[in-house]
């Protein structure tokens, strides 16, 4: 592996930990754990924007090293539908869990998307590439119409609102990112600047292994972060007959009863009721009614 491609790993293993960063701070908000509306903050919604554009911007770089001198089409599609199979999984978990709100076309997407549109560009010089990522760019700026308001033309940017979805990356601005990476790489290569060192300390290695697996990890790492997430949600809320025996020592006292013997008989009531698997519903007669018996029972007690 030459130092280019190493330090290309290392780059996008960087972005995978801003990725991580990111999404870990827009769950704390999801989840209450902070403030919910930082993650919708200026700063934070740039944060977001560069390590989207930077994740661009170098599988742009990876798209034109991988094809510079000859352009091998059996990998160029497997890539391909490697990419749509995999924006098409995003899609569908999205809908599943934030069906008002799914992502129909995210990073993924776009990246699928802006390699079809960069095609062409692999095998032109590389000023056409830089002015295409320039035209989308500005595009995003100085073309939208109410025309594309449709949902249909969504992806293209150009809309004058921004949908509601959890992540959107259209066309216009980004693929205007990779499009600017394959023009920067095919430069490079004009100027051979290409050093052959490809050592590495560990945390070097490190960041490059993350960088080769960026496309698992942006799979995995949203799951895995609601899952834990919403596990210590479980272990942290409290115990239904927690709240039972508040209520109940509230009601007790308030009856003008000795607040120690309220205690005993409610955690009395609760320990019986916790027997049957579950406290009875207070808000029907019946529920009403067992808890009634398991009171008069902790009295006599």
């Amino acid at each position: 592996m030459t130092a280019r491609l190493l330090w290309l790993d290392v780059a996008r293993g960087l972005a995978v930990l801003a990725m991580f960063a990111f999404h870990f701070g827009w769950d704390l908000g999801h989840f209450g754990h902070i403030d919910p509306d930082i993650p919708y903050t200026d700063a934070y919604k740039a944060f977001g924007h560069a390590t989207a554009a930077s994740f661009l911007f170098i599988a742009g770089v990876s798209l034109a090293l991988a094809h510079g001198t000859a352009f091998r089409a059996r990998a160029y599609w497997r890539r391909l539908a490697l990419l749509i199979g995999a924006s098409l999984l995003v899609s569908g978990g999205t809908y599943i869990a934030f069906p008002s709100s799914f992502v129909f076309f995210g990073i993924l997407h776009c990246i699928a998307a802006a390699s079809l549109l960069a095609l062409p560009f692999l095998f032109a010089p590389w000023p056409a590439a830089f002015v295409a990522g320039v035209a989308l760019v500005a595009a995003s700026f100085f073309a939208r119409a109410s025309f594309f308001d449709a949902p249909w033309f969504w992806w293209t940017g150009l809309s004058t609102f921004e949908p509601l979805t959890n992540d959107y990356r259209p066309l216009a601005p980004w693929a205007g990112a990779l499009l600017i990476g394959v023009g920067a790489a095919k430069l490079a290569r004009l100027g051979s600047a290409v050093v052959e060192d490809s050592r590495g300390g560990a945390p070097t290695r490190g960041l490059a292994f993350l960088g080769r697996r960026s496309l698992a990890l942006y799979l995995i790492h949203q799951p895995v972060f609601f899952a834990g997430f919403t596990a210590v949600a479980m272990l942290l809320a409290p115990m239904p007959n927690a709240h039972f025996e508040e209520a109940c020592r509230a009601q007790c006292v308030a009856s003008g009863a000795e607040a120690q013997k309220c205690e005993r008989a409610c955690d009395c009531v609760a320990r019986e009721a916790a027997r049957e698997d579950a406290l009875p519903d207070a808000a029907t007669d019946e529920g009403r009614a067992r808890l009634e018996k398991i009171a008069r029972a902790c009295v006599v007690k």
